[in-house]
């Protein structure tokens, strides 16, 4: 038996969402104030742990409770509902046979409705205007009669703020699993059953299967005298020794230790915490150099676990040589990150032993909510820990057989992602409409199951090697290489600076690869730009891509120039050496200048995704339309694609509209005269005597240079940017590409005379920019 999905409804963020969780693990991702954490605190609330709290509604419905205070009973106060549905198997039909909805049922789920809905609306409503009237009339009137000021409460919301638990009540409901669609959605008119009559509350049924615990993000780790919240490791480690450990009364050894003396409980210490380090063992932890933890005691057995004669958290020095009493260190002289992971997995231990120290109507279900395990554990502790955290709560036994432990983790962590795949991932997106405060929930299996097992397969190797960030991103900028991941942040700093405040993840795709990004990019949603290359190729080209050449790479190895550079000889020698080199054959496939007659693309992005264009002409045809992928009811993903196109070119008195075929060719087009300067040297594209050559020739030697074997795309990008960056222009492809991106995601700039007329674009992000720069770490 296992909790199997959650429907929550108009609960902070939460306004309508069906989420999924796995029988074992599930990790919920998205960025800030996306509603992650909410659905633990929905499921505190729900069953009863804590109080709600008028801000607990959905931002939309304020205006609601607000008008039927207003209202003379035409309009209803809304209501929060949490539908819980649990699987089962064939012998847990006793356990909940109070939620069966009829003997007719057949089926592996069952469900509850908990609903936070108004006693009695007309009584609130009266009694809220009694209140409103009472402190009008306590006011004072001015001359013309009317009160000196509004009191509070001016609303139904303002009344609700301080009397919302006297107000409304949780009320539980028996779901009928026939009665909905595969996607938990209720059928037209379907009203629940309430769930009275039988002998235990709904309150009792459901705490009677789930068991839920927090382990909270705030996790203060600090020794000093951080007051009353602050909780050192050693604290910890007392109170679970408390609770579920051999207490020292029960243990011939540790009565004898206090006659005797402190080896002796220190023995005890170290035999009844075994297991724990064990535990701890199984997370990498303390490893080949790190120090091994001890524990350790005062005499008095009033202090024994308090830490208050000494840290009883100790760490031994050097290697485990077997002597009894190795050189230590008090707990406060660890590292924050290994006391994190011993804070997590004692704290794990104790919640587990806690929930199986229940001896009477166990809750078959132990939920277990981590918030971000990431906080001061380098990226191999974080793998380890998410990798073996079932590992320290597996049950033994019979007991796997009936009882079950799940565990949700929120994380903005890429390694922990990456350390488990797609399946367990639940995507919290944020809504992109203006003025709305909710998100919508995705599951990531479901995306696992339903694509292709090649592109799946490549997604998940290139998302383990590349640790990107897609599920924290406002939008995500795909580009060819190496050069374009490196140059892009300057870029978006010269082309589009507002796109420095927003949350921007860059990938490395290449153009051979991008296009299997599309179904991720599809079922994630994500405002895209895709900046690629034209790869211009000798066409016709064969309809199975045979032949053609990977982008960036010549079709034959031109040794002049590859020898000269070996040499050490001058740039401009190359480039003599160059006029003597046989012309290559028009083999189709083979990397061609883009200008050439009837040239196609061997770019797959550009065949198979966006444009959908196999010839260069076509490609320069397309319109801004064709290089969208506009948003529709069936996907949220806005995509749009940035290629070199021709651009005027002036040199010598001469214009020509010319484009490159790589991102180099078309800087170097693009910055003629600046890359032709003999200071320019180390960007490789100088080319000799250039100024006796006219436009069409220069072309054609910059794209020759760029595809020769001793270019190096990578000394050309760092040798950019060890340019003054105003002195360069930023190609017209990516500056425009960039331009549109920053519309779509940046928030505007305020006019400065005018600085709150401006309204927020549509799809701006909702939460606070990181610094400059950090945006665009691929």
């Amino acid at each position: 038996m296992h909790l199997k999905k959650l429907a929550v409804r108009n609960f902070r963020r939460l306004r309508n969402v069906v989420i999924d969780l796995a029988s074992d693990i599930s990790i919920f991702v998205g960025a800030n104030n996306s509603g992650k954490t909410s659905v633990g605190h929905a499921l505190q609330l729900f069953t009863g742990s804590g109080r709600f709290n008028i801000h607990d509604f959905s931002a939309e419905l304020w205006a609601d409770i607000v008008a039927f205070g207003e209202s003379d009973g035409e309009a209803s106060l809304p209501t929060m509902e949490i539908d819980v549905w649990f699987e089962i198997g064939p012998d847990d039909v006793h356990r909940v046979i109070d939620l069966l909805p009829s003997l007719a049922w057949e089926g592996k789920l069952v469900g509850m409705r908990v609903a936070y809905a108004p006693t009695n609306p007309a009584a609130t409503h009266a009694r809220y205007v009694e209140v409103r009237q009472r402190v009008l009339d306590a006011v004072a009137k001015g001359e013309d009669g009317a009160p000196a000021f509004d009191p509070s409460p001016r609303n139904l919301r303002e009344f609700l703020r301080d009397r919302l638990h006297d107000e409304y009540e949780l009320r539980y409901f028996v779901l009928d699993p026939a009665r909905f669609d595969a996607k938990m959605v209720a059928e037209a008119g379907y009203d629940p059953a309430t769930l009275t009559g039988r002998d235990r509350s709904g309150r009792e049924i459901l705490n009677g299967l789930l068991h839920i615990d927090f382990l909270n993000a705030q996790r203060h780790l600090s020794d000093g005298p951080g007051g009353s919240r602050a909780e050192d490791l050693s604290r910890v480690l007392s109170r679970f020794y408390g609770r579920n450990l051999e207490q020292k009364g029960e243990d011939i050894e540790a009565l004898r230790a206090l006659a005797a003396s402190e080896v002796s409980l220190n023995e005890h210490l170290e035999r009844v915490f075994e297991p724990t380090l064990k535990s701890l063992s199984k997370l990498g932890y303390p490893g080949l150099s790190n120090p091994r933890m001890m524990i350790r005691s005062a005499l008095d057995p009033a202090q024994i676990m308090s830490g208050r004669d000494g840290a009883i958290v100790h760490y031994a020095l050097g290697a485990d040589d077997g002597k009894p009493d190795p050189p230590t260190l008090p707990d406060r002289y660890n590292g924050l990150g290994f006391k994190n992971l011993i804070f997590m997995v004692v704290e794990l231990l104790d919640l587990h032993a806690q929930w199986l120290a229940i001896e009477e109507n166990r809750p078959p279900v132990h939920l277990i909510f981590i918030e971000e395990p990431e906080a001061h554990l380098h990226a191999q502790l974080q793998q380890a820990f998410i990798r073996k955290v079932m590992d320290i709560l597996a049950l033994k036994g019979e007991e796997r057989t009936h009882y079950t432990s799940q565990v949700v983790v929120t994380t903005h962590s890429t390694h922990i992602l990456y350390e488990r795949g797609f399946r367990p991932i639940r995507y919290f997106r944020r809504s992109r409409a203006q003025n709305v405060s909710t998100s919508d929930v995705l599951n990531l299996s479901v995306f696992y199951d339903s694509t292709d097992p090649d592109i799946r397969s490549f997604l998940e190797r290139y998302l383990k090697l590349a640790h990107c960030d897609l599920f924290f991103a406002d939008g995500t900028v795909l580009v060819e290489g190496n050069v374009e991941r490196l140059l892009l942040p300057q870029m978006i700093a010269n082309a589009a600076p507002r796109l420095q405040s927003t949350y921007l993840t860059v990938l490395e795709i290449g153009g051979a690869f991008g296009y299997r990004f599309k179904t991720l990019i599809e079922f994630l949603g994500l405002t895209t730009l895709i900046i690629t290359d034209l790869d211009s190729v000798f066409g016709p080209l064969g309809q199975d891509g045979e032949g053609a050449a990977p982008a960036g790479q010549p079709e034959a190895a031109e040794p002049a120039a590859e020898n000269a550079q070996a040499a050490g000889a001058d740039a401009e020698d190359i480039d003599d050496d160059e006029e003597d080199l046989p012309v290559a054959a028009e083999k189709p496939g083979k990397a061609c200048i883009a200008g050439h007659p009837g040239a196609a693309t061997s770019n797959q992005t550009l065949l198979q995704w966006l444009p959908k264009c196999d010839t260069v002409a076509a490609l320069w045809e397309a319109t801004a339309e064709q290089k969208i992928q506009a948003r529709t009811d069936d996907n949220d993903a806005l995509v749009r694609v940035a290629y070199q196109c021709r651009t005027d070119v002036t040199w010598g008195g001469e214009t020509l509209a010319l484009a490159g075929r790589t991102l180099e060719e078309a800087f170097a087009l693009e910055n003629l005269e600046w890359c032709q300067d003999k200071n320019r040297k180390p960007l490789q594209l100088r080319i000799a005597k250039a100024d006796e050559r006219n436009l069409t020739t220069l072309a054609e030697r910059i794209h020759k240079r760029v595809q020769a074997k001793s270019f190096s795309k990578t000394d050309f990008a760092l040798a950019l940017l060890a340019e003054d960056p105003s002195s360069w222009s930023v190609p017209t492809y990516i500056a425009e590409g960039l331009s549109w991106l920053e519309t779509e995601i940046a928030p505007p700039e305020p006019a400065e005379d005018q600085p709150h007329e401006e309204q927020p674009h549509e799809d701006a992000p909702q939460g606070a920019p990181v610094a400059a720069g950090d945006e665009v770490a691929a």
